[in-house]
């Protein structure tokens, strides 16, 4: 397997920045503003969201964090899902919610988070951020601010690393098909087995 890293730390830094700015110009203003993480790795994010929107605009943001597990629809029914606590500080009725993930492949997540969400009230709007977008959707779903947007094969895995999870910030795209032997490699196998039959 193969890694090529497409975001370094400071990618990431800058990245957050943006979409920072770019959900206080679409909002207009941080007052009904909640930030919602998916578990795992969307709750450090929304949290180092949080943390730039205050820099910027000298507002506290709540942010939560919501298991969407239980709802989701692509885990085998004999497979038990990892349970993580849903923890949102205030209500979110009327709120002008932002979901944040790492990684937006086939939807499927997205749908469940906002399942999730309206089992727990009625926010005036859901929005969608998320770190990288690798395409390949089998739901009609966008999201509404894009860290990254990285083009990918189904054979490929986009993995997210974040100091607060995994002890360094980056994200990597991995080939996960083995490479084949080389033809030399594979002549040299059968020359030497050949030599131990005779």
């Amino acid at each position: 397997m193969s890694e090529k890293i497409i975001m370094t730390r400071d990618d990431i830094r800058r990245t957050l920045a943006r979409i920072a700015h770019e959900i206080i110009e679409r909002n207009k203003t941080a007052e009904n503003l909640m930030l919602v993480g998916v578990h795992t790795r969307g709750v450090p994010l929304a949290k180092r969201l949080a943390a730039n929107i205050e820099h910027f605009e000298g507002t506290k943001i709540p942010v939560g964090a919501l298991d969407i597990r239980p709802y989701r629809d692509d885990l085998a029914s004999n497979q038990q899902p990892t349970v993580h606590s849903t923890d949102i500080p205030t209500s979110i009725d009327g709120k002008f919610i932002v979901l944040v993930d790492d990684v937006l492949y086939t939807g499927r997540s997205t749908r469940a988070a906002m399942d999730a969400l309206t089992d727990l009230g009625r926010p005036k709007s859901i929005q969608l951020a998320v770190l990288v977008d690798r395409g390949h959707r089998e739901m009609p779903i966008r999201s509404d601010y894009v860290g990254k947007n990285m083009p990918s094969s189904k054979h490929e895995e986009i993995q997210v690393h974040l100091e607060e999870t995994d002890g360094n910030d980056k994200v990597a795209i991995i080939n996960t098909v083995k490479e084949r032997p080389s033809r030399e490699e594979s002549c040299g196998k059968v020359g030497y087995l050949g030599r131990k039959m005779l």
